[in-house]
């Protein structure tokens, strides 16, 4: 027999949190239980705020609140060995992207979830933006006609003093602005070409204020059809922008992540009016939810979340090398 409820714990309480537990809050057949963080102040103050229990240390608090649930929104370099211990205690996980360090790391958890028979969903949240959902459904229906190609840009000043100082140590991030930002572009072009990537070339700086990480990174990939598409990022100084350029034979739609759509029209680009309303952590906990009931996969598998570290790992070997990575052999 199905529970009514199943509970849910959230490892970390930094600056996504909340985020995470006011979709809980919101979505139907979950209850928040408890939060996590080494940082007992952060924890309680999280706690106090929904009502839940705080504890400083997650095996502890897996332990004695044996959630249903998991939410793994902690620095990357912990991704895999809390995925495990919560997958060996029969949690199902929310996994906050980027899924692991390495490929590696990613067979791990999904061994660890494969022998528990536990649902993974990884939080590309991509998938779930309203805008982002909207253009892929114009690409499927062929309103710009066939997919020509893609450019993506990202520019946000990303050695600000109030980013956390492990984003910017390799070790413990797994890289800089294409690691964390980079990512989400790669996972967007897949998701909205329904393309895995076949081969890329990289290259990348490091003039950073500080840590050890890339700056800026310029990428040249071409997807499964021979569709090519660029991601450009800079962590600099400068002007804010997240757009992506989708380029068809009949038309054009300019997407503005989490704000806009736009599509060609008479040489120029109109705004679409806005399609959907449901927060992108909702979707991304019904979605779970879902697989958890009917013993299915999300619609983001772990399996898919480590395809895109495989293409982050041939990033950063391409910019080392100078040479073409080959992800798919044609």
């Amino acid at each position: 027999m199905q529970k009514a409820e199943l509970r849910v714990a959230v490892l970390g309480a930094g600056i996504i949190a909340k985020q995470h537990f006011d979709a809980i809050q919101a979505t139907k057949g979950l209850v928040a239980c408890a939060v996590v963080d080494y940082v007992v102040e952060k924890a309680n103050e999280i706690a106090d705020l929904y009502s839940i229990k705080a504890y400083s240390d997650y095996k502890a608090m897996i332990e004695q609140e044996q959630p249903d649930i998991v939410t793994i929104a902690l620095p990357h370099y912990l991704h895999k060995e809390t995925a495990i211990f919560a997958a060996e205690h029969g949690c199902h996980i929310m996994l906050e992207k980027p899924m692991a360090l390495s490929v590696a790391e990613c067979d791990e958890i999904i061994e660890a979830g494969r022998k528990a028979d536990i649902r993974i969903l990884v939080g590309h949240t991509q998938h779930y933006m309203a805008e982002n959902i909207q253009a892929k459904s114009l690409i499927q229906s062929g309103a710009i006609g066939k997919l020509v190609m893609i450019h993506d840009v990202r520019n946000i000043h990303y050695f600000q003093a109030s980013r956390p100082q492990w984003f910017l140590e390799k070790e413990k991030s797994g890289g800089g602005i294409l690691a964390n930002l980079g990512t989400h572009s790669i996972d967007k072009i897949q998701w909205l070409s329904d393309q895995s990537v076949r081969k890329l070339r990289a290259s990348t700086s490091h003039y950073g204020s500080r840590g050890n990480v890339e700056g800026s990174g310029m990428i040249y990939l071409e997807l499964e059809e021979g569709i090519p598409a660029t991601i450009v990022q800079s962590g600099y100084v400068g002007a804010s922008r997240n757009e992506t350029e989708i380029i068809g034979t009949e038309g054009m739609l300019k997407l503005v992540t989490g704000d806009s759509l736009w599509i060609s029209q008479d040489g120029g680009y109109v705004k679409l009016e806005a399609v959907g309303t449901t927060k992108p952590f909702e979707l991304q906990y019904s979605d779970l939810l879902a697989a958890i009931r009917n013993h299915s996969e999300t619609s983001c598998t772990p399996a898919y979340a480590r395809g895109v570290i495989a293409v982050l790992e041939a990033v950063y070997r391409s910019a080392e090398t100078g040479q073409e990575q080959v992800l798919i052999e044609e």
